[in-house]
């Protein structure tokens, strides 16, 4: 429920207050009612057969409170009350369930205003919401699913994890080689990456921690993190960008996979500065125009092997930065990602 509250403009002592009957689309799609000021019903229009398998007649001179859930009357008569004892305008929005004929309820949203009919009749609008509402049930189950699949596999990554760092301290001995130190980086990313994933799933944030980052060397990093087969990366970034460097390791990365995944085994990528911002593009095939709207959403991909998620992470810490994206066309018709409203350090 909603309370818009008074507008100023619209406050008067009730004699332009009234509309009249002939002004209310009876024939609307949605269910309009008239209530009098004691919520009992006076009319309905045709749609509450549709709605709810009412004739149009059933529930006339009908108490509303009736017709609603018994968890949800107090707060739906509340906001109805609060519309009658208005002396201001006030708009009321409430969602709640209604009865239908089978003794079933429907989820419908009702919308009424303190502007009465000539006969003293409050208008109600009310529309079916059912579908959204299972959409969002079914929402709070993949949550529920997801939050429990990462508990889980965050469980049993650790184990082999902390497995392959004691044997990897036990082959380092006392002359580590920079094959052992780039196992060790990898390690400590997988790490990383498993509390990442453990709290996004439970819907908790890191914070975005911002500090100058050196954007070449963090991309040389992630360079070493993704499989590149032939594939080559060119960058051309001289100052230091305000970025949370854990962030933005997760977004060079996934940009990274996606030209790859998306391009040829040789696919070259260049990194380089905006003068807002900075670009990541490549050499490959580029991503229709009729497509751009919808990577960033999960689950999107048009690759069979592909997971969906990499680019709505990317979405993820544009936002977490508050900068842009947009996607556009590189000179030789590949993809390029330009993420602008960035700032640089001095």
């Amino acid at each position: 429920m909603r309370d818009t509250g008074a507008n100023e403009s619209h406050q008067s002592d009730g004699s332009d207050r009234v509309v009249s009957l002939g002004d209310i689309p009876l024939h609307s799609t949605n269910l309009l009612s008239l209530l009098d000021e004691d919520g009992v019903i006076r009319y309905q229009s045709p749609s509450i057969a549709r709605l709810c398998g009412f004739e149009q007649e059933d529930l006339v001179d009908v108490p509303c409170t009736e017709c609603f859930h018994p968890d949800d009357r107090d707060a739906v008569f509340s906001a109805f009350e609060n519309v009658v004892s208005s002396d201001e305008f006030v708009v009321e929005a409430v969602e709640y369930r209604h009865l239908k004929a089978d003794g079933t309820y429907l989820w419908v949203e009702s919308v009424a205003s303190s502007n009465p009919t000539s006969n003293g009749y409050y208008v109600i609008n009310t529309r079916d919401i059912s579908e959204r509402k299972h959409h969002q049930k079914e929402l709070e189950r993949a949550n529920e699913r997801l939050q429990e699949f990462a508990s889980i596999v965050s469980h049993d990554l650790r184990n082999p994890l902390a497995v392959a760092q004691g044997y990897l301290e036990l082959a380092e001995g006392d002359a580590p080689t920079e094959h052992h130190t780039k196992i060790s980086n990898a390690l400590d990313r997988m790490a990383t990456l498993i509390d990442s994933l453990l709290m996004n799933a439970r819907g908790e944030t890191r914070g975005v921690e911002i500090e100058p980052v050196d954007v070449s060397r963090l991309a040389e990093t992630c360079w070493q993190n993704v499989v590149s087969k032939d594939a080559t990366l060119h960058t051309d970034f001289d100052r230091p960008l305000h970025a949370d460097p854990l962030h933005l390791t997760q977004l060079l990365e996934n940009l990274f996979r996606n030209a790859i995944e998306h391009g040829c085994d040789d696919v070259a990528i260049a990194l380089g500065a905006l003068d807002d911002g900075f670009y990541v593009e490549d050499d490959g095939s580029g991503i229709p125009k009729a497509e751009r709207d919808r990577i960033f959403e999960p689950g999107y991909t048009s690759s069979v092997s592909g997971t969906g998620l990499g680019l709505s992470i990317v979405q993820q810490v544009v936002d977490s930065h508050q900068w842009n994206i947009r996607i556009t066309e590189s000179s030789s018709g590949g993809a390029r990602f330009e993420i602008t409203d960035a700032e640089f350090a001095q």
